[in-house]
Parts: C-alpha cells; structure tokens; sequence
C-alpha cells in the first residue's frame, strides 16, 4: 500500500486522537495488575493497545463512512477523506469491517469474558454514529464508547469488575461527553439546517458551555471520590490537579461569541490533560 494511501487511512480515523482513551486504559491496565497482585503481562498490554487502536479505527471509520453525505454539504468537513474524493465510501467500509474483525480476535487471544462482550462493545462504538441522527444524547453515547476503555482494560487482566475502575469509566464518559458538546458548538447552524441532533441544538451555545462545564465538574468529583475512596496520595494527587486545571482552562478558552479556539481546547488541551493525568496515576500505583 502506498505511503499516501496509509496517510489518508490515519488521517480517516483522526488516528492520532487515540491519545484521548488510550492513557486511560492503561490506567485501567496497570491498576488491574496493582489490584490483583499481578505480574505485568507484557502480552495483554499488548492486545489491549490493540483493542484500542482497531475498536477506534471501526468507530471513526464508521463514522465518516455513514456521515459522509452529510460532511460534503459541510464547510468544515468538506474536505475529509472520503467526500475530497481521497478514499472511496467501499474502502472505508472495507477498513471498517477489518479493524473489527481484527478487534473480535484480539479479545478472543485476551480472555472469555472480554470475547463475548466485544460484540457489545462494537455495538456502542459503531451505534454512536447514528445517535445525531435521533437524540442529542449523542455526546454521551460518545463518552459511553470512549468509556469502556479502563473497564475494558482492567476486565482484560482480572476478568472481574471492580468498584474503582468502572468509576474511572464514569470519569472518562462525563469527560468525554463534555468536551464533545464543546466540539458540537461549531455545528450548530449545520445541524439545525439538516435537522441533525446535538446538545448545542436544543440548548445553544451559552446553555450547552453551562452543561459542558456541570459534565466536567462531575467527572472532576468523581476522580476526589476515587482518590479517597482508594486512598491515593501525592502522585495522584498532582495528576488530578492538573486535569482539573485543563478542564477550566478550556472553558476559559471557549466563548459563545467565539469559538476560534475550538480545536485548541478539544484536541491539544484533552490529549495532554490525558496523557499527564494517566501518567501520575500510574506512577501513584508503583510508588
């Protein structure tokens, strides 16, 4: 395959925005081995960055295979892959089709119990892309997908849930759900014009900046309960600080009036927020 052609393939699927789930399943990861007592299984780390990258490869690549009408009417989204004519609607399919075959085989080689809910977890993810065609609930179907990603990863270690990461599940689905309302706003004459459903639509933007900062303020509460609840200290600590921070500042950044910063708070603030906060969690759970 050529090099340009691989490019619009990650390009398709946005593939460096794994970095919003990806950190926190390896918290999941690591926090299933510190709970369980368990050596570090260098081969589930390895199925599970797996599961990540094609469950997410299925998700956006459905995505703009099913949206691809709608993105070429789109200003903004006019110029992805498929409606600039890049990629065809047959080759998305296709690459959607592989990665979710590929994820169903990589849970098989994990455990049982992570096999027979890939089909769940396919559902979630592949039926998000309908949701904004029927409610504006659509962001937190979004988060719900993006969610799995600690609870998927700590099932793939101990095969059993615990209390502590299906609340990080939480974490990450108010997270997630808020800064996609945030990601919305940009949308919002579109949808209304082609009846498509978001929060900014039935709220708008001023109402729907209030809901996104309650999701996060939320998510927020839910990381202090985790931290008494499993009695974290210091690195934890420093780590919930600073997604805190983040999540302020860019709500600081976006403004009804203005939203040229967008982008800014939606991918480069949340993928370092995720990143640094994954990184003092992990490093909480062996110091």
């Amino acid at each position: 395959m050529k090099k340009s052609k691989i490019n619009n393939y990650l390009s398709l699927v946005k593939f460096s925005h794994t970095i919003f789930a990806m950190p926190f399943a390896l918290i999941g990861f690591f926090m299933a081995t510190q709970t369980a007592n368990f050596n570090i299984d260098w081969k589930i780390l390895l199925l599970v960055v797996l599961d990540m990258i094609f469950a997410r490869n299925a998700a956006m690549g459905f995505n703009r295979y099913l949206d691809r009408d709608i993105d070429a009417k789109n200003n903004r989204t006019e110029v992805r892959e498929i409606p600039a004519g890049k990629l065809s609607a047959k080759q998305a399919l296709i690459f959607v089709i592989l990665n979710s075959i590929a994820f169903v085989i990589a849970t098989a080689f994990i455990n049982k119990l992570t096999l027979f809910l890939s089909p769940v977890a396919l559902l979630v993810i592949l039926g998000y892309s309908y949701t904004k065609r029927f409610t504006p609930l659509c962001h937190i179907v979004l988060g719900v997908g993006l969610g799995l990603a600690p609870i998927g990863a700590f099932l793939a270690v101990t095969g059993e849930f615990y209390l502590t990461p299906v609340l990080l599940s939480f974490v990450v689905l108010f997270w997630v759900s808020g800064f996609d309302i945030i990601y919305a706003l940009q949308d919002e004459e579109f949808d209304k014009k082609y009846k498509l459903k978001s929060i900014p639509v039935i709220l708008g933007k001023k109402n729907a900046l209030v809901l996104s900062s309650v999701l996060h303020f939320i998510a927020f509460l839910l990381l202090l309960f985790i931290g008494f609840y499993a009695n974290y200290a210091f690195y934890y600590w420093i780590g919930v600080t600073f997604f805190a921070v983040v999540l302020v500042y860019q709500h600081l950044l976006v403004k009804p009036n203005d939203l040229s910063k967008v982008n800014l708070a939606f991918f480069t603030l949340n993928g370092i927020a995720s990143v640094v906060f994954a990184m003092f969690f992990i490093l909480e759970l062996f110091l």
